[in-house]
């Protein structure tokens, strides 16, 4: 019977320690900057064993990946307003508000970091911009069936993505409306 309950149980005690591990993970990289905390630091920031975390992640790699990929793959859809200028305005928008936001800067330079970092740094890297790729292309293709001439993805990571991201991690200047807006143009031009 208790294993029935337990079954049916959404979320429970294992979802309310990954979600405070994941917190833990995140307001230390904010605070220390990657590399500077030990999987000792994030469990008794969680208020949970040590213990816990290598036996769900196996190292602290694993668990920053696993933090990265769920943190990162809960944008919002990609916009369908009717035209592809409107779209890539609210998606470099949506981008904006997300690297921007409270624990923004601290998952962007831990996407950084763990891009140099041994074969799961590199297999969560590839997840996520596998995964942007697929939201991207829907958005292009929704274009295409309009009737509009998209610009291939890539393109959209150089010249969109890639300046947002730059001023985000250097803070290099504001991300303004105006300023998104003229990355559209000149993306589209």
């Amino acid at each position: 019977m208790d294993e029935q309950k337990r079954a049916r149980r959404p979320g429970g005690r294992s979802a309310r320690v990954r979600a405070a591990v994941h917190q833990a993970v995140t307001e230390l990289v904010g605070e220390r900057g990657y590399g500077n905390f030990t999987i000792g630091d994030i469990a008794a920031r969680a208020g949970v064993a040590d213990t816990s975390l290598y036996r769900r992640w196996g190292n602290l790699q694993a668990l920053l990946s696993d933090v990265l990929l769920a943190r990162l793959n809960t944008q919002a859809p990609m916009p369908d307003t009717g035209n592809l200028a409107d779209d890539l305005r609210t998606f470099a928008a949506n981008v904006v508000r997300e690297v921007t936001g409270p624990d923004g800067l601290a998952l962007v330079r831990l996407a950084v970091a763990l891009s140099g970092e041994g074969q799961q740094g590199l297999q969560a890297r590839d997840e996520l911009l596998a995964d942007r790729a697929r939201q991207m292309q829907v958005l292009l293709d929704r274009a295409r069936d309009r009737g509009e001439d998209p610009p291939d993805a890539l393109e959209v990571l150089d010249h969109l993505l890639a300046p947002i991201y730059i001023r985000v991690l250097f803070g290099a200047g504001p991300l303004t409306p105006d300023y998104l807006d003229r990355l559209v143009d000149r993306l589209l031009a």
